[in-house]
């Protein structure tokens, strides 16, 4: 009976990861700014949380609308790629069959080890053999559009509710403050928590997001003044 193979390698969770982490950060970063920066150009309660609830509508949308374009635009050049060697393999199974070996050869195999190992993936699955070791095109790293327009418009939105909440319960002459804080903490937990998930160093990827993070903001609040006082 052959061994089960139960480990779980990082590299599993590329596909969701990435669009998770993008769009949390993304919804906590935009949506904070924006509530900043209404907030600094001394406008009403009311009026700074109609902007953070547009910014959260608007943003998980144009997220949405932005990875399934993107991720689709990346399926179809895998989908083309693939199609192409579907009929090379048809059209001349010999030279794709040397093709693969000599990938084989250049990673360190034996040139009649590279053509056995060739001869026996291409039996079995000619197509995922070269999309594999070829294209590097395979089921972990394939493109799914709406799994990734789906996950970072949650994501996103899940971003964006936090600061949004401290700005509904914080008095408006230090909505400033308050939202900043609790966002550049908020960012800390994130960048903790994708750093653990994708397995990178923790204070770096906590240290990355924050800083930028508060850039942001800074920025948006310097402006949001000077327009606050220009009107």
């Amino acid at each position: 009976m052959r061994p089960v193979h139960t480990e779980r390698h990082l590299i599993n969770r590329i596909g969701w990861l990435r669009a998770a982490v993008l769009g949390a950060n993304d919804g906590l970063v935009s949506t904070a700014s924006l509530i900043v920066g209404v907030a600094a150009s001394a406008a009403g309660p009311g009026e700074v949380l109609v902007a953070g609830c547009a910014g959260l509508v608007a943003g998980a949308m144009s997220m949405a609308a932005g990875e399934y374009v993107s991720v689709s635009s990346q399926s179809d050049t895998e989908r083309a790629d693939l199609d192409r060697e579907r009929g090379e393999l048809a059209d001349d199974p010999a030279a794709e069959r040397e093709e693969l070996a000599r990938i084989y050869i250049d990673r360190g195999l034996d040139e009649a080890l590279a053509h056995q190992v060739a001869d026996q993936l291409m039996a079995k699955d000619a197509l995922g053999a070269h999309a594999r070791d070829e294209l590097g095109i395979s089921d972990l790293t394939a493109a799914r559009p709406v799994q990734a327009a789906l996950t970072s418009a949650a994501t996103f939105s899940a971003g964006a509710a936090m600061p949004l909440l401290v700005a509904a319960v914080s008095p408006g002459r230090i909505a400033v403050f308050t939202v900043s804080a609790a966002s550049l903490l908020f960012l800390a937990v994130l960048g903790a928590l994708g750093a653990r998930a994708g397995g990178a160093p923790l204070i770096r990827a906590t240290a990355r997001v924050t800083f930028w993070g508060a850039l942001a903001m800074a920025v948006t609040a310097g402006i949001g003044s000077l327009v606050g006082k220009a009107v």
